[in-house]
């Protein structure tokens, strides 16, 4: 089994929302990174690590707990991934600006 690859992590992640507004968490700009780490055990060699740094459109998010078990749970379901971890970090903080033309188009902002 092929290693998971970067855009199958965001294709992923698209499946992902904020509760409270209808767009995905990667057309919203809230991912800020992904990483692997592969595996060392040979037993598990087709299967990494990954961590997901991510932010919320604000500190004080109610749904920051649900969101964050949702990337966790939705990347764990991938062939390939043994463990997902999300790290929610708030700098830079996110703007708006921070959103795809897609989504603005459905916000309605554009």
């Amino acid at each position: 089994m092929p290693a998971v690859t970067q855009d199958e992590v965001f294709s992923a992640l698209k499946q992902c929302y904020d509760p409270e507004i209808p767009v995905n968490i990667v057309d919203l700009g809230l991912i800020y990174g992904v990483r692997f780490e592969p595996i060392a055990d040979a037993q598990e060699k087709e299967q990494q690590d990954v961590t997901v740094d991510m932010t919320l459109t604000a500190q004080g998010c109610p749904a920051h707990v649900m969101i964050g078990e949702q990337v966790k749970s939705r990347l764990e379901q991938l062939p390939g991934i043994r463990t997902a971890k999300v790290n929610v970090v708030w700098n830079p903080p996110w703007t708006p600006d921070r959103i795809s033309p897609e989504a603005r188009k459905q916000l309605g902002i554009e």
